[in-house]
């Protein structure tokens, strides 16, 4: 037997043990009823009789199903024409082999019929009725089996695509903030060209290794900090060209938080953000100092620069900062925060603190 076969089996096994049950109640709810009237019990017959009537109910039900699936999403009056006709022929169609296994494997017994014709006038008159009610009742037990599915199998293409549709969001904006970074450093080698070669060369080299470590990347929408540390450590490394002296960094990373989960390219554009907004209008040297912490289930990390501080209120926010905004929602929704605030003395801090988690390769 197959693992496809396998599930198709259980569900066999589940659907005759179902109905066994049912039909042992029913014999067990026959014997007792005639011991409450004063007779000795036939467990037998009344076993056969249980068996015998939801065994056939049992066979039938994927002829019930095949005829409710032809009715489904249609009308009303279609669904009638076709389900009454189908009631009644199909009660007609079990009852009648029922009686004719019954009669033929335990004959008339106590009752006062002796003939094959009598006896199934007889139970005809009894029995049709609760055949015809039965099938009704299977028609819409199945009908509402196939419903529940239905939506299950709907719940999980609507999730599936929710799940697509945020990956091709990350990834337009991810797309959206490597040509930003790589426009800005462009323009920054341009400027070096002709005043500083060598160190035009030098940031062209760092460049390389900086795209090539994200090209590695591109389809991750989480890594390790670590290695999104090596990231921030190509980039900060082609700042230095620009800045020269005027630039000193410092990095405070806790070593248990090394191997968080964070989102791709996270620190990189807060960095941008401090030295554009921050730093390179600044008189003199300015410092930059990025640190992570974990606090309980929360994993805290912060950019400060000691640059002119915030900009004016009002001013639009800069791509990288609107990016890491949306990026941070649509992976972790209201559990993620963004905040950029003055710091006492001078210089502005970018913190996120989003959910911690291990990063799983």
């Amino acid at each position: 037997m197959t693992e496809h076969d396998s599930p198709r089996w259980r569900s066999y096994a589940l659907a005759f043990a179902f109905w066994t049950l049912l039909a042992l109640s029913y014999a067990l709810s026959g014997g007792l009823s005639s011991i409450s009237e004063g007779y000795p019990p036939n467990w037998l017959r009344a076993l056969s009789w249980s068996l015998g009537n939801f065994w056939l109910w049992m066979a039938l039900v994927p002829l019930v199903g095949w005829l409710g699936r032809r009715t489904a999403g249609g009308s009303w009056r279609r669904f009638f024409a076709v389900q009454v006709p189908a009631s009644l022929g199909v009660a007609l169609l079990q009852l009648v082999i029922h009686l004719l296994l019954f009669w033929n494997l335990n004959g008339p017994g106590r009752m006062q019929v002796h003939t094959l014709g009598a006896y199934m006038r007889m139970e005809f008159a009894y029995s049709y009725h609760l055949a015809v009610l039965t099938y009704w009742v299977i028609l819409a037990v199945l009908r509402g089996m196939e419903s529940r599915r239905h939506l299950r199998d709907e719940r999980l293409r609507r999730t599936q695509l929710e799940t697509q549709l945020a990956q091709a969001q990350l990834q337009a904006l991810r797309m959206q903030l490597q040509p930003h970074f790589l426009f800005n450093t462009l323009n920054a080698i341009s400027a070096l060209a002709l005043a500083d070669p060598l160190q035009a060369r030098l940031m062209i080299a760092r460049l390389s290794d900086f795209l090539r470590l994200t090209l590695e990347e591109r389809h991750a929408p989480q890594v390790p900090l670590s290695r999104e540390l090596e990231f921030l450590a190509c980039y900060l490394g082609i700042q230095q060209v620009r800045f020269q002296d005027r630039l000193s960094t410092r990095l405070d990373v806790d070593d248990d938080t090394l191997t968080a989960a964070v989102p791709n390219l996270i620190l990189q554009p807060l960095v941008e953000n401090a030295l554009r907004h921050g730093l390179q209008d600044k008189p003199g040297a300015g410092s930059l100092r990025i640190s992570s912490r974990r606090d309980g289930d929360t994993l805290q990390l912060r950019v400060d620069d000691d640059g002119l501080g915030l900009p004016p209120a009002g001013t639009p926010e800069g791509i990288g900062v609107g990016n890491t905004r949306s990026r941070l929602h649509m992976l972790f929704g209201d559990a993620a925060q963004f905040e950029l605030r003055a710091i006492p003395g001078g210089g502005t801090r970018a913190e996120v603190r989003l959910p911690f988690a291990e990063h799983v390769a």
